[in-house]
């Protein structure tokens, strides 16, 4: 009896396949969470609401914080080229400054979806500890990207100290009355002592 063989699952299918159970996924559980509250929702609930078990579930989202947030390569592409692309003549921590306030204004806009997304991170503390970790994650690249344009070594102390710093600066302005100056005036901080490291190059 000759053996029937399936056709091997060409691998752009396959990823295709796995890139819209996780979407799916991710779709459920913000939904749940908008509707309900993060705390409120359990991970069975958002399983079964995407249609699949826990085990697949947690192949794609290792904690229920990251149902929360896409893959964060984009913002680190997006991080690194606000230093590499910046206009002549401007400094890094300015740059830096603007691509934070760009960051924060798109955050603030006239979409309900991401208003409700951003006041869903903002008022539960686990969300927003996890996305500040995920933040900091980008800070040796970052530093690397500093240390490469300025000429200095990519060890560089102050050129880690930079980046940490210039990462932090957002939550720093979480709670002020005005987001926009205090972000501002930290970055403020940070490109005054820049300026005198460059200077001592």
């Amino acid at each position: 009896m000759t053996e029937t063989r399936s056709e091997p699952v060409p691998v752009g299918r396959r990823e295709r396949k796995k890139a819209a159970t996780r979407q799916a996924i991710a779709d459920a559980a913000l939904r749940l969470f908008l509707e309900r509250g993060y705390d409120d929702v359990g991970i069975r609930e958002i399983a079964d609401a995407a249609d699949v078990s826990t085990t697949t579930l947690f192949k794609h989202f290792p904690v229920k914080e990251a149902l929360v947030f896409d893959e964060d390569a984009d913002q680190e592409t997006r991080l690194l080229a606000a230093v590499r692309e910046r206009p002549d003549g401007q400094s890094i921590p300015a740059a830096l400054r603007e691509h934070a306030l760009h960051h924060r204004r798109a955050a603030a806009g006239d979409d309900p979806r991401f208003t409700a997304f951003f006041d869903l991170i903002n008022n539960t503390p686990a969300l927003r500890d996890y996305a500040q970790a995920m933040w900091l994650r980008h800070s040796a690249a970052l530093a690397r990207a500093i240390a490469e344009d300025s000429g200095l070594p990519s060890d560089d102390p102050a050129c880690a100290a930079l980046a940490h710093f210039a990462l932090e600066a957002p939550r720093a302005a979480r709670g002020h009355g005005d987001t926009e100056e205090a972000v501002t005036r930290a970055f403020d901080l940070l490109d005054k002592g820049w300026s005198a490291v460059a200077a001592g190059r």
